[in-house]
């Protein structure tokens, strides 16, 4: 008799390029299906151990698969042009955005031979990428800009999800623009809101080494971790930034760690932070050095809380039962925002949302002064919920 074979199942997205959300959904799909073969698929071929990520191959690169699982993020909404920057080093970006960001024709060709697919919502893959009969999974994916993509780039993402063996969406906005369309889909949280459970072990090691270990020793009474993207390089939010960070860390007595959630283009700007740490008292800052997935989480689960404009520095901050406050881009207008979008789907009202610079201080405090208990429960509640939802369609899977 032969032995069983087990196809591997195929997860897909975004973690072919360093950002701190994308690198870490592998790490708990693979945790949360023991037992099966796994492959890593993005829009290139990429080896991002080093800053534990994976190796990642091109999804084109393969036989369609049995099983294909979209494991997370902003997907829906991704659009090429954006996605093929991202994936470029911070010398190439700047070039590409000077030659193309006004030419929406020529970007739209660069962007389709740089990714290899001509799909306008890259990320997004259809019934045509996995082999015939085999199941597509989209697991708690985003789209809160679903309003701002063209007709046709609608119709492509529409095609792709009704066709597919599951959906579903991590926040309400994304969830009632897609029933406006006609698609019903349940809501399902990030799977973050699992790293505690499923990753535990490995973080609480990195918290006992290397660079966070020296940032607890050198911060005895606690710290909060500080993110903030490239958005807020203007003047006037860093001087906001560095006033409410101040005047909280001057209030509790808290250190400021300041750390970097990605280093993909249009992402965080290493300038930025130095930047940031100049505008401080002496001694009241600190640089986190490393861009490693583990030492990132190690860095949240051993503080007091977060700021930044990370959506997944939140994420784990919730997971860990930790106070966190987002901050919202001084150019977000009225679009909608993935992080508020997100606490008002699944967080207490007594935490704050996402709040412009100058009201850090006010922001801070009130999620410092939130029962501990409360955060406790409302991360317990979300692994159930994440659970229940993943429990519909991993039976589904391919064998």
């Amino acid at each position: 008799m032969k032995p069983s074979v087990t196809s591997p199942l195929v997860l897909f997205g975004a973690f072919d390029r360093h950002n701190f959300g994308d690198l870490l959904f592998p790490h708990v799909m693979t945790a949360l299906l023991p037992g099966r073969p796994f492959e890593f698929s993005g829009l290139v071929a990429r080896d991002l151990r080093a800053c534990g990520g994976h190796r990642v191959s091109a999804l084109g690169a393969r036989p369609p698969p049995a099983s294909l699982i979209h494991v997370g993020g902003e997907l829906l909404t991704c659009a090429a042009w954006q996605a093929a920057v991202m994936l470029l080093d911070p010398a190439e970006a700047a070039k590409a955005i000077v030659h193309y960001d006004d030419d929406p024709v020529a970007a739209a060709e660069w962007s389709t031979k740089q990714l290899g697919t001509s799909r306008s919502i890259p990320y997004v893959a259809g019934r045509g990428a996995v082999a015939p009969g085999g199941r597509l999974i989209f697991n708690a994916v985003g789209g809160v800009e679903w309003a701002f993509l063209t007709a046709a780039q609608r119709v492509e993402v529409k095609a792709a999800l009704v066709q597919a063996d599951w959906v579903s969406v991590r926040d309400h906005v994304t969830q009632d623009a897609l029933r406006a369309e006609g698609i019903d889909v349940p809501l399902c949280p990030d799977p973050a809101v699992m790293v505690a459970e499923c990753c535990g072990e490995v973080i609480r090691q990195h918290q006992q080494q290397g660079a966070v270990k020296e940032i607890q020793a050198a911060c005895p009474q606690g710290y909060l971790a500080c993110q903030f993207s490239g958005e807020f390089a203007d003047d006037a939010s860093l001087d906001a930034l560095a006033q409410g960070l101040s005047q909280v860390a001057a209030r509790t007595g808290l250190g400021l760690v300041l750390f970097r959630a990605g280093a993909a283009p249009w992402h965080d700007d290493p300038a930025l932070i130095e930047k940031m740490q100049h505008r401080l008292p002496p001694g009241l800052a600190r640089l986190f050095p490393s861009l490693h997935l583990w030492d990132i989480c190690a860095l949240i689960a051993a503080s007091r809380g977060v700021v930044g404009s990370s959506l997944h520095g939140r994420i784990v901050a919730l997971a860990y039962g930790l106070p966190r406050v987002s901050l919202m881009p001084p150019q977000q207008g009225g679009r909608p925002d993935k992080r508020t979008a997100f606490a008002e789907t699944w967080e207490p009202e007594s935490i704050p949302r996402s709040v412009a610079a100058s009201q850090i201080e006010r922001a801070v405090m009130q999620a410092l002064a939130v029962p501990a208990s409360l955060l406790q429960e409302n991360a317990a509640d979300l692994c159930a919920r994440y659970l229940q939802s993943q429990s519909q369609w991993s039976g589904l899977l391919t064998p």
